[in-house]
């Protein structure tokens, strides 16, 4: 199919990318790498009256080193993310996560910002931000706006970004000295959207958990935060039973929609698999007993 006519603009700054947005109103749409615009452009479910490309605006793509924070510009291609030793060392629980994302391809062209900007509830990145409470750095003309992970994803493909508004960097906090972090999902086929995926990281500190971090993707229509399955493990030596009950904590406080590719109650059931799974190996990264 053929997408439907829209006018197409290609700035080469942010300022000129920004100054379109603003003057083109909700009418706009933003092409980052495309893997998730351009499918819904040609089955005509999205119909934008403009498209700005930003794929020739400099200063917004690129790996930073922010002291206590990976700074990742809203244009880095997830490969560059999957391949980079920074965030493996810097934000682990991002560059694994990050080879769960469709296929090869799809990473290569891929953003990160888009990845977020798109908010689809089943995707990898926005489970990371929000496990990880990243920060999202947006701008418009009227200036700079920065949004916690929390407040920025609000329903299916749903985010608080104002219709003048870009994406522009994400700030992933370091995984903390004494810390492990895992990222486990299951799907119908490798590269589709997950079924069920967790996040999640966890502190050590004298054999207990100092910190716990828990989040999922394709539980809900946005990433979730478990806050009470986090409770469980904190404080304890993050035992095979804690374990369980975080897992199980999970599993009741999830909201997954049924489908033709899973139904809710085994969707709760794969939250339950995949929530032990991240937990044991993010303990065992952590330098806890297996």
């Amino acid at each position: 199919m053929k997408p439907p006519r829209f006018d197409y603009h290609a700035p080469e700054s942010l300022e000129e990318a920004l100054d379109l947005l603003a003057d083109s109103g909700p009418d706009a749409r933003i092409l980052a790498g495309g893997q998730s615009l351009v499918p819904v452009l040609n089955f005509r479910l999205a119909r934008p009256g403009v498209l700005i490309d930003i794929n020739r605006v400099t200063g917004i793509a690129g790996i930073g080193d922010a002291g206590d924070r990976l700074t990742i510009g809203a244009m880095t291609r997830q490969r560059e993310i999957e391949v980079s030793e920074t965030v493996a060392r810097a934000a682990p629980l991002l560059h694994e996560a990050t080879g769960h994302v469709a296929h090869l391809p799809i990473r290569s062209r891929g953003t990160i910002g888009g990845s977020m900007a798109n908010a689809d509830p089943a995707a990898e990145d926005p489970a990371v931000a929000a496990a990880l409470e990243a920060t999202m750095v947006c701008r418009s003309r009227r200036g700079e706006r920065r949004i916690a992970a929390a407040g920025f994803f609000v329903d299916v493909l749903t985010t608080a970004l104002e219709p003048d508004e870009m994406l522009v960097a994400v700030e992933i906090p370091k995984i903390p000295a004494g810390a492990g972090a895992a990222f486990a999902e299951i799907s119908r086929r490798d590269g589709d959207f997950a079924l069920a995926g967790v996040a999640a990281q966890i502190a050590l500190a004298n054999g207990r958990v100092s910190d716990a971090r828990i989040s999922a993707c394709g539980l809900g229509p946005a990433p979730v935060r478990f806050r009470e399955a986090e409770e469980i493990l904190l404080d304890g030596a993050c035992e095979p039973a804690a374990i369980a009950a975080a897992a199980a904590s999970v599993a009741a406080a999830c909201d997954p929609h049924g489908d033709v590719h899973a139904s809710a109650a085994y969707r709760r059931q794969l939250a339950e698999a995949m929530t032990r799974r991240a937990l044991a190996s993010a303990r065992e990264r952590a330098g806890g007993s297996a």
